[in-house]
């Protein structure tokens, strides 16, 4: 009797774990934030008559509960929805998985069989160790029988021994399979102890109905981040700008063909507007704990998992380096601290962000978005004062060169591109009252074109797919703005969603996937820029216009010069700039050097007061074998004490910034050509007083 409702307890236990009316789903579409994922899941079901409950089972175990919608009831009615974890049912295995876990299984069979020979042989050797003894007191063995034994002990021990070693041989290639398999399962991040999620929906409806159901929900543990390609084939050329989404995660369901976007939107940001209240000042004790108030900063940039190793240079608002600052991996003991030249370099294996602290400076907190992260520290003005008690461009229809045929001179067009149209021999295209090059219009897709008009048509033979003789093609496109690739954009108020439009697999092991959003050929200007200053190099800078309508988020971009790669940057697209400009590294090719004068190298004493004459020449020479522009900058110092004096100032021929003391050169320099620049002031203070000078 016991026994039965052992039996019985038992049965019922699993009919209880067991999901109530399980139910399969689909993914069939995805929207990846920045941070998480929106899934959305379709359903068939029958619903009888009366209330019914359905568990849709074998879902993520990272579904945010509160997210959950559904819709497609057709009249029927939600009593309850719940969410839990199944710790029973488990997700199917990939068929690597399952053949990666079948071979583990088929080698430590085969190390157990080789151990169990060797315990055989081993048997056997014990045995023939024990038996060695020949005769006994009354009984002597002959010689021939001695050497029989002998030979035979020799031969069999040596053969069981050579075997034991070949078992031991082959456990060992056995044991470094293993290894290796259990290697490629963490590569694909598989967890045999993870469990599912399960959503329980209580249904009711007056009538049997037939329902698709689509189910939407958050997830954690997945998103994607931007990484850019930018080529400069020839500083002649435009600027080739590839934007591409590096999808990655780790739900526990891969998304196998679906309809997949990409958006900027970020869910998991805090949305709660802040309330200001007022202030009241009062004394304060000098032993009390007091703060200086400060805002939280806005980083666009956000956490990037598959950064591991980071480098960077840490400055001070002057751009000099800052030896000393402590670079910490936020809620961890892994840190570094910046070398005499401000530099750093660190390793990281956990943690999202990066705490930059140095006395006297306001502690920074960054995300760690890059393998480059640069810094400048703002010095702490309430620790400091207790211490001291084209580009795109646009224009109106003026600038073309001759008229248009069938566009009023005077009509208000935008024109996109550098230069001026012709318009004999060179077709126009105008695509939604916005006057574009060929190469816009190429890229457009047939099914991406609503209609399309020829104004004053002169042997035009088609409308996509050859140039028109002459004349003006005009196009209007369907709604919504399409990437080079066909893939629709579409904006919302707070952010822009790019709608892949092939099927997209993205599989549940934590690698990235790479999906190309655009592709642009950006007019940009190009020029060199030095601040030997502080660093003796001549900097190649691209200064693109209009970027705020290519739809970028800060990230890294990798940077091909001449068809080399020249390195890492930073694109910040949210600068507060009419124009983005991004450095496309060192060009050793102009070299430039800033020495001291010797003339001006000499400290006179009148009366209490030090004066310091400082004199500085510059000089730069171009190894290239064309011209280049430049920008020169440098500084003279600026005085924010009474006793502390700036005068004799000589900034020779430079734009000088009296109000920050900025000296500015911009030339061209002829190929090997040579220019010098020069400049000097003097600093009178105190004499027994210490200067930052």
């Amino acid at each position: 009797m016991k026994r039965l409702l052992f039996l019985f307890l038992l049965s019922s236990s699993f009919v209880f774990a067991n999901s109530t009316n399980p139910t399969k789903s689909s993914v069939k579409a995805v929207t990846v934030f920045v941070d998480g994922a929106q899934v959305t899941r379709h359903a068939k079901i029958i619903l009888p008559q009366g209330t019914t409950e359905f568990s849709f089972i074998k879902l993520s175990p990272f579904v945010q509960e509160n997210s959950i919608q559904i819709s497609g009831l057709n009249g029927a009615s939600i009593l309850s929805i719940n969410y839990a974890i199944n710790h029973i049912t488990k997700f199917d295995k990939t068929e690597t998985v399952e053949l990666l876990q079948t071979n583990m299984e088929n080698i430590n069979d085969a190390i157990q069989m080789e151990q169990n020979l060797m315990e055989g042989y081993e048997q056997e050797i014990k045995i023939i160790e024990d038996n060695r003894k020949l005769g006994n007191n009354n009984q002597t063995v002959n010689l021939d029988k001695l050497k029989q034994f002998a030979a035979y002990y020799r031969e069999r021990i040596t053969e069981l021994n050579t075997l034991i070693h070949q078992s031991l041989k082959k456990n060992r290639a056995y044991k470094k399979q293993i290894a290796d398999i259990k290697k490629q399962l963490a590569e694909l991040n598989v967890e045999d102890k993870i469990q599912t999620g399960e959503i329980k929906v209580k249904l009711t409806s007056s009538i049997n109905k037939q329902l698709d159901l689509i189910i939407k929900y958050n997830v954690t543990n997945a998103g994607w981040f931007p990484m850019y390609d930018l080529k400069a084939k020839d500083i002649n050329k435009p600027l080739e700008l590839n934007y591409k989404a590096h999808v990655y995660q780790t739900t526990g369901v891969s998304w196998e063909n679906v309809k997949l976007t990409l958006s900027t939107n970020d869910p998991n940001t805090n949305n709660l507007k802040p309330n200001v209240d007022t202030k009241y000042l009062n004394f304060v004790s000098r032993y009390s704990n007091y703060k200086n108030e400060t805002a939280t900063k806005k980083y666009q940039y956000k956490f990037n998992p598959f950064i591991k190793n980071i480098s960077g240079i840490v400055t001070d608002s002057s751009g000099m380096p800052i030896p000393g600052v402590n670079v910490l991996v936020k809620g961890t003991s892994n840190g570094t601290a910046t070398d005499f030249d401000g530099n750093y370099s660190l390793n990281v294996s956990n943690g999202e962000a990066l705490v930059f602290s140095y006395l006297g400076y306001d502690t920074e907190t960054v995300p760690i978005h890059s393998s480059v992260i640069n810094l400048s520290l703002e010095e702490d003005v309430a620790m400091l004062d207790e211490v001291v008690v084209v580009g795109y461009g646009t224009s109106t229809s003026s600038a073309l060169s001759g008229s248009v045929a069938g566009v009023s001179s005077t009509s208000n067009i935008k024109i996109r591109g550098v230069g001026s149209f012709k318009t004999k021999g060179t077709p126009l295209y105008v695509i939604d009252g916005v006057i574009s090059s060929a190469n816009d219009f190429k890229r457009l897709d047939e099914s991406m074109i609503a209609s399309a008009d020829i104004l004053k048509d002169n042997a035009a033979t088609s409308i996509y797919g050859s140039r028109a003789s002459n004349g003006v093609i005009v196009v209007t496109t369907k709604q919504g703005n399409y990437t080079s690739n066909g893939d629709i954009i579409s904006e919302s108020l707070t952010n822009t969603n790019f709608e892949i439009q092939k099927l997209s697999t993205i599989v549940s092991d934590g690698d990235i996937t790479v999906i190309e959003i655009d592709n642009f050929e950006l007019p940009a200007t190009f020029s060199y820029f030095s601040a030997p200053v502080i660093n003796e190099n001549v900097f190649l800078t691209a200064k693109i216009g209009n970027w705020q309508k290519l739809n970028l988020l800060p990230g890294e971009a990798n940077i091909y010069f001449e068809d080399s790669y020249s390195g890492v940057t930073n694109i910040n697209p949210y600068a507060t700039t009419d124009s983005l400009t991004v450095s496309l590294g060192v060009d050793p090719n102009v070299v430039i050097t800033r020495k001291s004068n010797n003339n001006f190298k000499k400290t006179n004493f009148i009366g209490s007061n030090r004066i310091v004459e400082k004199g500085y020449d510059i000089e730069i020479k171009n190894n290239k074998t064309s011209p280049i522009e430049i920008m020169i900058v440098d500084r003279i110092p600026i005085s924010q004490n009474k006793d502390i004096k700036v005068d004799d100032i000589d900034s020779e021929n430079a734009d000088y910034d009296t109000k920050k003391g900025i000296l500015t050169w911009k030339t061209t320099i002829e190929s090997s050509a040579i220019k010098k620049y020069k400049f000097s002031y003097m600093v009178k203070y105190p004499r027994y007083r210490k200067i930052n000078l």
